[in-house]
Formats: C-alpha cells, sequence, structure tokens
C-alpha cells in the first residue's frame, strides 16, 4: 500500500513518517505541498514541523497549500488521513477536524517521552491497538493545547471520536486531556505525540508508535 507523507515548507518529521510507514511495511510516497496531484497513493501523513514558519496560527497558512484541497476533498470520499502535531493543526485549520491547538498553558515547549491511553480501537489509524492499551511515545510541541467549546468537547466524548488521552500529567492543557481526535468516519485522526518517532527499538521509547501505520495498512486491506 502506498502512503503519501506531505511536505511543506518547514516540515521536520516528513523523513521520520515516510521511514515509519516503511517499517510498517507500506510503500511511502513523498508528496509536496505545492502540487495538487496525490499519485494516487492510498492514505496520506500530513508531518510534524513548523510548517510556513507557523505564521499566523499553525497550520493556517498550509491549509491553502495547493495539496491540501486535494487531502481535504480525497478525505471527504474516505481517503485516510492522519496528522501528527504539526499535522494535527492543519487538519484543525482545514476543518477536517473540529477545535483547534494553541499555546502550551506553561508558555514553555515540551519535549519527553508521553504515556498516551488509547481510547478509540475503530479508526483507520488506530485499529492495531486495544481501547484502554496504554502506550508511550515522543511528544515535542510549543502550541499542543487542545481546545473547543464544550458542545464540541461533549460530543466527541459522548460519539468516542476521542483516539488518544494523555497519562500521567497533562503536558500542554489540552482540555480533558486529549491527546488525539478523529472524525465521524474514523478516515481522519489528529494526533499531537509523535508516533513515527518510536517504531524501532534502536531509538526512541520503543515501538510503541508501529500501531498507528500498521492500522492503516490493515484498513486499507480492508
Amino acid at each position: 500500500m502506498r502512503i503519501g507523507v506531505v511536505t511543506f515548507p518547514g516540515s521536520l518529521d516528513d523523513v521520520d513518517a515516510q521511514r515509519a510507514v516503511r517499517v510498517a511495511g507500506g510503500d511511502p510516497v513523498a508528496l509536496w505541498h505545492g502540487d495538487h496531484d496525490l499519485q494516487g497513493v492510498d492514505a496520506v501523513v500530513l508531518p510534524g514541523g513548523f510548517s510556513y514558519g507557523d505564521y499566523l496560527r499553525c497550520g493556517a497558512i498550509a491549509r491553502f497549500a495547493p495539496v491540501m484541497s486535494e487531502v481535504v476533498d480525497a478525505a471527504h470520499h474516505g481517503l485516510p488521513v492522519l496528522g501528527i502535531c504539526n499535522g494535527f493543526q492543519i487538519l484543525c485549520e482545514s476543518h477536517l477536524l473540529p477545535g483547534a491547538l494553541v499555546r502550551n498553558d506553561h508558555q514553555r515547549f515540551v519535549c519527553r517521552d508521553q504515556r498516551l491511553r488509547i481510547e478509540d480501537a475503530t479508526s483507520a489509524w488506530t485499529g492495531s491497538y486495544a481501547a484502554g492499551q496504554e502506550i508511550v511515545v515522543p511528544l515535542k510541541n510549543g502550541e499542543g493545547g487542545y481546545v473547543a467549546d464544550e458542545a464540541t468537547l461533549d460530543a466527541l466524548e459522548g460519539e468516542g471520536h476521542v483516539v488518544a488521552r494523555y497519562l500521567g500529567g497533562n503536558p500542554n492543557g489540552s482540555l480533558r486531556d486529549i491527546a488525539g481526535i478523529r472524525n465521524a468516519a474514523g478516515n481522519v485522526v489528529g494526533l499531537m505525540p509523535h508516533p513515527e518517532h518510536a517504531v524501532e527499538d534502536l531509538c526512541g521509547p520503543g515501538t510503541d508508535g508501529l500501531g498507528f501505520f500498521t492500522s492503516a495498512l490493515r484498513a486499507l486491506v480492508g
């Protein structure tokens, strides 16, 4: 299966995401922000970094990149899309996911291995996990606090659209300890921590992040 990874100006983790796809058994395809072509990929990853320097708001400029019009349209037609960190911010700015990511409540960049609990294992990107499973993956962000109005938060909780929650202390002030969410169809997932940095024992805290990528491959096979 071919999984595209978009590179924006300022992307930092695009190569890491491509590597994670390869380790999971997929075929990574490099996609460029200025193109109107998804090259027939079966899924898309929007990687972490600082797209367009995070000017205005994180992800606010990237949402207007030519490739995003293709991603948004394909996502509405069921294409699996994973946004990691800055990619999560882009998904919110593109209105593929509700809410927004704001500056960490302690006003400092955070970088640490983070415990998470998988809350929903039915999405295209979490099917390799069990609901309630605890994992550890790296977290690194300065604007990672997830916010939304109370009605949206209640809907996310009530409809089972929270895919991951922080454990062991909230690192950035995200409301209700939310680390990741999905859309109603389950094909679009946004996650603030970085599973692509936890796919091999050689580096990172282990392989707990690999499941996000194997999940997509399993979902595509059906």
